[in-house]
């Protein structure tokens, strides 16, 4: 582990904190299974889990399928009150015994932690990313972090085995300004691995929204003084929490903007399914303004419209396709169009992780593609910018196409294939573009269902050798 190291704040970073407020939040979280157990939940709110539903899994406490062993369970008032009136919310953050009945699937998904010179941060391509905590106001199910949220060891590219730890402001400045510092003075790319300027940070974890005003523009100014040209705040708080984005957040963010104009700022935040923001009636429709326009929850569209009245922040949503909870057409489309029509941006939709027990979650990569394609049709050309990616150990990959015809002349493709992309390469960005075909296979939900019929593969996705670090 490094040794820690002191960090000094500049003058002008110390006048922006000084004008920072915060002010307390409540968020009425129930935390565990055990308050909805014990009849000690509150009452309007005990019904989200039927006695059926709680007899099942309190049966599995403390056996080798206990569902909070995997994913600690946690949801916010008002995402339960939203979840009355919606199944898919429901799946969302409800614990299902289905989650432990195949316990497959990797602890650290992409072998993320190959990638991380210094604890609580992931360098990857020409960006990191940093852990700068470790739990959120509520708990997917199907969280791509989960062994981060429930706390688990992981094994590192160097055998060690530890927790993830959480990203220190003076050991990523400090990591920053040196890999920088080698960038300039070798040309414009690092000596060693031959990257680019690490110009691009996303604050992630867990959800850095469930940190205060003071510890976020702490992180922002000293990133921006590390010469940092762009931020990225990863977050689900608008769906879990939306008064979370109050007018003391906002003044936070319009006084560092006014102090480090020149740093881009961008939210990307994560709506899985319409009813996370769309107001509904009591039976279960959409309610629609007098225009016709589809309303808003208030709270979230009033959270929603305080970022985008900053013309400076970009808002984009992105969100994993994922089993009973948005893998529908028609609800993928009524999200992208809202998103678009309020000013955001439709940035990824994903194919699920490898993480442990993804069989209960993902669904096949094929499907995904269709669904998304449907869900694309009739959208306007503004609005369909998003694209399908997997993440596969080499990088970011986008699933291109699906055919349903074979391709003249290529053997094992009589049943169709499917095109992938490689998008982004963690080591460098060289092999960008670079595609994989393979033949169709519609119940692989994982690059290892495709295995066996890999008909041509320059991105190498079917060659990957795990990176191995020299020893030092």
């Amino acid at each position: 582990m490094p040794v820690s190291q002191e960090y000094t704040r500049t003058a002008k970073e110390q006048a922006f904190l000084e004008t920072v407020t915060d002010i307390p939040h409540k968020r009425e979280i129930i935390n565990g299974l055990a308050p909805f157990l014990k009849g000690t939940a509150p009452e309007d709110l005990q019904s989200l889990y039927s006695s059926d539903e709680l007899v099942q899994l309190g049966g599995l406490k403390d056996s080798n399928r206990d569902v909070e062993k995997r994913m600690p369970v946690k949801v916010t008032r008002h995402f339960a009150e939203l979840a009355k009136n919606s199944p898919a919310i429901q799946k969302l953050v409800k614990a299902s015994p289905d989650e432990t009945l195949d316990l497959a699937g990797s602890e650290d998904p992409g072998n993320q932690m190959d990638y991380s010179p210094v604890e609580g941060l992931l360098h990857k391509y020409e960006m990191g990313l940093m852990y700068v905590v470790s739990t959120c106001s509520a708990h997917c199910r199907f969280c791509y972090r989960e062994e981060l949220i429930a706390r688990k060891e992981i094994e590192r590219a160097d055998g060690t085995v530890a927790k993830k730890g959480m990203a220190k402001i003076p050991e990523i400045v400090a990591y920053i300004n040196s890999f920088n510092d080698a960038v300039e003075s070798n040309g414009g790319r690092h000596p060693d691995c031959g990257r680019e300027k690490l110009r691009e940070i996303l604050l992630s974890g867990g959800d850095p929204m469930v940190l205060n005003n003071a510890k976020l523009a702490a992180w922002f100014s000293a990133l921006a003084e590390a010469g940092i040209e762009s931020i990225r705040v990863g977050t689900k708080e608008m769906a879990f929490y939306p008064q979370r984005f109050d007018d003391t957040f906002f003044a936070m963010l319009d006084g560092f903007h006014a102090a480090y104009p020149e740093v881009g700022m961008h939210f990307m935040v994560h709506f899985e399914h319409p009813d996370e923001f769309l107001a509904k009636s009591d039976d279960g429709e959409y309610i629609k303004d007098d225009k016709g326009f589809l309303a808003w929850v208030p709270e979230t569209g009033r959270a929603m419209r305080g970022l985008l009245d900053r013309g400076w922040i970009t808002v984009e949503n992105q969100t994993p396709i994922i089993k009973d909870i948005n893998d529908d057409p028609d609800a993928l489309r009524i999200m992208q169009r809202e998103m678009k029509r309020v000013g955001a941006d439709n940035h990824y939709f994903f194919c699920g992780r490898d993480i442990v027990a993804y069989k209960a979650f993902n669904i096949p990569i094929e499907e995904s593609w269709r669904i998304l394609n449907e869900s694309q049709k009739g959208l306007s050309g503004v609005e369909n910018h998003a694209k399908l990616s997997i993440t596969h150990y080499k990088g970011k990959t986008e699933v291109v196409a699906v055919t349903n015809e074979p391709i003249p002349g290529l053997a094992g493709s009589e049943n169709g294939v499917v095109i992938l992309k490689l998008l982004r390469n963690p080591a460098d960005a060289s092999e960008r573009g670079k595609i994989c075909i393979v033949g169709r296979n519609p119940e692989a939900a994982w690059f290892d269902d495709y295995e066996d019929s890999v008909l041509f593969d320059e991105a190498g996705l079917f060659s990957y050798n795990r990176l191995v670090k020299e020893e030092s």
